[in-house]
């Protein structure tokens, strides 16, 4: 459960700006670490979590959101859902454009 509020290079997420404790970061692990890793912060009195994905990543962050729900947390409500485009540098000093998705659960 290291994808919480780590800056992560592999998944474009380094920026150097220090997060919130109460964001799930999805990246390339298993859907269930993700759902596990917000029913963990939810149950520890985060009145809300934020799930964040970026890429091909953004998949993988609405099945986390629609397992939390359906099978797991039926009484949670999703609060906002935010999408856009993020401008990220690449190792070779080139930027590019990706597509970002940004959820938050509460009770």
């Amino acid at each position: 459960m290291s994808d919480i509020a780590t800056a992560d290079v592999e998944n474009g997420f380094d920026d150097g700006v220090e997060e919130a404790l109460n964001i799930v970061r999805i990246g390339k692990k298993p859907i269930m670490n993700y759902v596990v890793a917000c029913m963990t912060l939810l149950n520890n009195g985060d009145a809300e979590v934020m799930v964040r994905a970026r890429g091909q990543s953004i998949t993988k962050a609405v099945e986390t959101v629609d397992m939390l729900r359906r099978a797991f947390l039926k009484n949670i409500k999703v609060h906002s859902v935010d999408i856009g485009t993020e401008e990220v540098k690449r190792e070779d000093g080139s930027t590019a454009s990706l597509s970002m998705i940004e959820i938050v659960l509460g009770h």
